[in-house]
């Protein structure tokens, strides 16, 4: 019998940069590493299952989970984490200055759903005391018109909602102060460009985002890995091999990053920088698999019921393939 042949949709980040490149080569497996964008990659996946496997957003899976669907099967591994602080961007002239100036006003979001979005809502919530019901959301495509969800949403009534206009994107309206803030993961195109009319709710995003990690432990995952549930019932063994090459990606890409005379990128003290984080984080801050994720996954989860997008928190075993969750070990 053969190696398998599978399709796998991910970002084209330093962590996987040996499965793309052939370094690394799961068990079984003969892979076709496609790198695309997350927003594409989790249109196509959702929407036509295009993918054998595929990352996913985090928040998307558990939604669609809770929903009842039962297309993926995720495994524990993580390859986007990104503190959030630094995605809320603001109309200069809205009177926004701290976080709490948010309650009652109109707020762009791409979907809203999307994780990271989750993230800004529920840490809005539990440190700021803004709940999502006391925003107006507005949903869109940032960047060009006519975004929409990815998976059906049924939310409460309390929750405030309404489309942007089909020929709108959020920056444009963002900049003209048709809307007061915006929440996004890319940062919009006028504040790169140095619009005078859009800067950051956090003046200093790294501080707030340190105190955030000093107060919950939470280094917030954006994105998971999922294999479609035909072929994951198929080939269970499946989920253990992905799961493996996964992490002895990021392991070799640690090293060809940290442990080379030159640095790998355009950052003058990258090393230091490394250093710097891992005494702050901690040695796993990146680490994939339930021992060291459990905790952030059910934050994620909690979040999703408090902004009316699930009836009940999935726990989290049910979450991801059994047979990545317990490891042989010798």
């Amino acid at each position: 019998m053969g190696r398998l042949s599978i399709t796998l949709a991910c970002g084209d980040y330093d962590r996987v940069a040996p499965l793309k490149d052939g370094r690394i080569r799961p068990e079984g497996v003969d892979l076709n590493f496609i790198p695309l964008g997350p927003e594409e990659i989790f249109f196509r996946m959702a929407r036509y299952q295009e993918f054998d496997a595929s990352e996913m957003s985090l928040a998307s899976y558990i939604t669609g989970r809770a929903q009842g669907r039962e297309d993926f099967v995720a495994i524990p591994i993580f390859p986007s984490r990104m503190f959030r602080h630094s995605a809320i961007f603001v109309n200069s002239e809205a009177g926004i200055e701290k976080p709490e100036d948010l309650a009652g006003r109109r707020v762009g979001v791409g979907e809203y759903q999307m994780t990271a979005i989750v993230w800004v809502k529920g840490i809005l919530s539990d440190h700021y005391g803004v709940h999502a019901r006391d925003i107006h959301w507005h949903t869109g495509g940032q960047e060009q018109p006519g975004r929409e969800e990815r998976i059906p949403l049924k939310l409460p009534s309390e929750i405030r909602l309404e489309k942007i206009p089909r020929d709108e994107t959020l920056s444009r309206m963002l900049e003209k102060g048709e809307l007061d803030a915006v929440i996004a993961a890319r940062i919009p195109s006028p504040f790169l460009r140095g619009s005078p009319q859009v800067k950051r709710l956090f003046e200093n995003p790294i501080e707030a985002e340190k105190d955030y990690f000093t107060d919950t432990g939470i280094f917030p995952i954006m994105h998971t890995v999922a294999i479609r549930r035909e072929l994951y019932d198929r080939h269970p063994w499946l989920a253990v091999s992905l799961y493996k090459a996964f992490n002895e990606a990021q392991k070799l890409s640690l090293a060809g990053i940290y442990g080379t005379p030159a640095v790998s990128y355009q950052l003058a003290w990258l090393h230091q920088y490394l250093e710097q984080e891992r005494a702050f984080l901690g040695p796993d801050s990146w680490a994939n698999g339930a021992e060291h994720n459990q905790k952030t996954v059910e934050t994620l989860c909690r979040y999703l019921v408090e902004q009316g997008m699930i009836n009940e928190a999935p726990s989290f075993g049910t979450l991801f393939a059994p047979n990545t969750l317990s490891l042989a070990k010798i």
